[in-house]
């Protein structure tokens, strides 16, 4: 039997990106960076949940 209807489009279109142009002028020490996922403090946007903080 089939579906009247498709779970996706045949022709999906691509996502588009936008990463902001980061200044190396206020950056975080490597291992809070490696911490937090960046070293660019405007980049660390904290995950909320449960899992994986950083002290």
């Amino acid at each position: 039997m089939e579906h009247p209807m498709q779970a996706f489009p045949q022709d999906p279109a691509l996502a588009i990106a936008y990463v902001r142009w980061q200044d190396l002028e206020n950056v975080y020490e490597p291992e809070k960076g490696f911490c937090y996922g960046t070293i660019f403090p405007e980049l660390n946007k904290p995950f909320m949940g449960r899992r994986g903080r950083c002290g």
